[in-house]
Formats: C-alpha cells, structure tokens, sequence
C-alpha cells in the first residue's frame, strides 16, 4: 500500500517516473542521485530498498527500472501533486509560480477519499496550472499534442498549453508579459544569431522573447 511508504521514497518513485519519461526505461543511480540532490551512494541504497519492496526492478550497472507497482504510485503522487495546484491557484489565489513547493507538500496525504472529492470540487481538471496532465484514478493521463515555440515554423498560431520548466523566474517573467494558459501566440521572426523568437501575444504589439522563453513555452498550433 501507498500507506506503507516514508515520504522520501515516495519521493525517489517520482523522481525515477520523470526521469524515465524523458527517454529511457532504465534509470541509472548517478542520474537519480543529481534528481534528488544526494549522494550516489545514498541513491544506491534507496534503489535496494524499493526493489526490495517489488516496486522496482534493478540491476547493477544498468539502473532502475519502475515495475507496475511502483509506477502506480509514482502517478497517484504525480496526480496529487498537480490537483492541489490547481486548488491553490483556482481557490486560494496563488500564482503558478508560488505553488510547486507547497503542492509538495501537499502530494504526500494519504487519503484517497480527499483526492476523491478534491477532484469533484475542481471539476475533475486534465491539467495542472503549468499546463501539465493531470492522471485520473486509474493513473492515465490525456497528452496532447504540442510543440515549444522555438520549433515550429515562422508564421504558426498556438495557443499556449504548458511550460516545461516551473522556475520562479520565468514564471514571473511569463507573468510580466502577460503570457499564460491559453495565450495566443503567432510566430512572427526568428532570429537565427541567438534563437530569439519575434511573437505577438493574443493578437498584441510585437516583442522578443529569448531562446529559452521560447523552448520552454509549449503551444498547440491551430489554424490560422
């Protein structure tokens, strides 16, 4: 059961999902280690724990791996974690860039019935503030298809449906330019000596955002 689990090791099972979602099963402990900010050894050593547990396969030199156990629990904490965003933004009158370390919090109550009717009284969202899926109860998650505005072509319409990174600085300069979830943005120009991007915001005045504003801030095109 999730009840069985200390906070760090429900810690260590997201850390390893996140990291396997960016493009390898196999997770090796000097990755996961920098993930958590500890030592290769200390890492090491949790990764024993949890394969003893059967919520992760392991095996020396080649990494961890979730099994289906593991993986259910790293998407309960993960959906956890991104409802009590969006409550603290849509109820309480947080910022987005004020939430992800309260919502970690937060992520670790053990109660299904409170996630339960904490997902009813928000009206059951698919994405968190940043424009992260939310899973739902059965640890599915509805992904859409989206690109960062440093990709596609000159002339492309989105609108914006994530931020890949949920840095306080760059949420706070998102904010001061007025861009958020379901902001317009046309591609105007690209400049090729640093990656800038020329945009127009919900049909505004033209301004720059850098390279990486621009790999960060996901859009789904539509069309023109």
């Amino acid at each position: 059961m999730i009840s069985e689990l200390s906070f760090t090791e429900e810690n260590y099972l997201k850390a390893i999902y996140h990291l396997s979602s960016e493009g390898t099963d196999s997770v090796n402990t000097n990755s996961l280690a920098d993930s958590m900010s500890t030592t290769p050894a200390s890492a090491n050593d949790m990764v024993k724990r949890l394969a003893t547990k059967k919520l992760i396969g392991y095996q020396k030199y080649k990494g961890a791996t979730l099994l289906s156990r593991g993986k259910k629990v790293a998407l309960s904490i993960i959906r956890k974690h991104r409802l009590w965003e969006v409550f603290l933004v849509e109820k309480l009158g947080f910022k987005w860039d004020e939430v992800h370390e309260i919502a970690e919090q937060l992520e670790h109550i053990k109660s299904p019935n409170l996630i339960k009717r904490l997902d009813k009284f928000l009206g059951f969202p698919t994405i968190d503030p940043h424009g992260d899926p939310i899973p739902n109860e059965d640890g599915v998650m509805k992904e859409t298809i989206r690109a960062s505005v440093s990709e596609v072509h000159i002339g492309a319409i989105g609108i914006v449906v994530a931020v890949n990174n949920d840095d306080t600085l760059l949420l706070q300069h998102l904010d001061s330019m007025g861009i958020k979830l379901g902001s317009r943005i046309h591609i105007l120009n690209r400049m090729d000596f640093d990656g800038s991007v020329s945009i127009a915001i919900d049909d505004g005045q033209p301004q720059f955002v850098s390279n990486t504003v621009a790999e960060n801030l996901m859009i789904t095109l539509i069309e023109k």
